[in-house]
């Protein structure tokens, strides 16, 4: 059984509400190729104090101006395969999404079936907050710019998990919902988060253990939800990893884009 914290004013034990964006998401896990007809691909740069920031972006092929949008923060791989498939699945599910290189300063090698994650620790290490809240500040801008009727949304995995919900104090203006996926909390104050956040983590995860994040999420004043999947370890979402469980991936899934949804519907 789930151990689950349900959003601030709702019973224990209620069930999310999925809204018709959503629906098209739910149990769609399968790989979405570039050439999907319902999706349009792009690589947009960002212009980041004269530097041309990389990205990686994708929208519903019928996306209007109201369209809401996500910020999709990688993970320790870079914008790899598993990053690239998630953007496209926020495109196939009705959202606009973007996944800025924040490694791209660092020339990154590509994460793509990458197995020594030690490669890529010192990419992360040189990532700087300011510089990093500045760059999905600019994608989640960007994002505006196209679709100037929408509400933004900020996503992560795992380092980019606890980047996303850093977010969710540092950017809280141009961010109107946070699902950080396996992200650390540490660190964090939940007295300082201000917009509604949906956390998805896992129960074997030794390196962010599951009492501290429910007690971080029982402690926000904002609308919140957690899981914490007994069945899955860190990274479980990762289609292109051992990591993957597949069950907590479609179950989590199925709530992150209900969430969003609901959130970033256009008044």
């Amino acid at each position: 059984m789930l151990k689950r914290s349900e959003f601030v004013g709702t019973a224990a034990g209620a069930a999310l509400a999925v809204p018709a964006l959503a629906q098209a998401a739910a149990a769609q896990l399968d790989p979405i190729p570039e050439n999907n007809p319902d999706i349009t691909v792009s690589r947009p740069t960002l212009d980041r104090d004269g530097f041309a920031l990389p990205a990686y972006a994708a929208q519903p092929k019928n996306a209007t101006a109201a369209t809401p949008g996500v910020v999709v923060v990688l993970h320790i791989w870079g914008v790899d395969e598993q990053i690239r498939d998630t953007v496209r699945r926020f495109a196939k599910a009705g959202f606009a999404a973007i996944a800025p290189d924040l490694f791209a300063r660092s020339h990154p090698p590509s994460g793509d079936g990458a197995t020594d994650y030690t490669v890529f620790a010192p990419l992360a290490k040189a990532l700087k907050q300011p510089e990093v809240d500045g760059d999905l500040r600019a994608a989640a801008l960007w994002l505006k710019a196209a679709h100037p009727q929408s509400k933004i949304g900020v996503t992560g995995f795992c380092m980019g998990g606890a980047i996303a919900l850093r977010q969710a104090i540092d950017n809280a203006d141009v961010f109107s919902a946070d699902a950080p996926w396996y992200g650390k909390v540490e660190g964090l104050d939940p007295a300082q988060i201000k917009i509604p956040l949906c956390g998805s983590y896992g129960g074997k995860d030794t390196g962010i253990p599951a009492d501290g994040v429910h007690a971080f999420f029982n402690a926000l004043s904002v609308p919140h939800e957690v899981v914490v999947y007994p069945q899955a370890g860190h990274a479980f979402f990762d289609h292109t990893r051992s990591s993957w469980v597949q069950s907590a991936s479609e179950d989590a899934w199925n709530r992150v884009t209900a969430f969003f949804a609901k959130y970033l519907k256009s008044s």
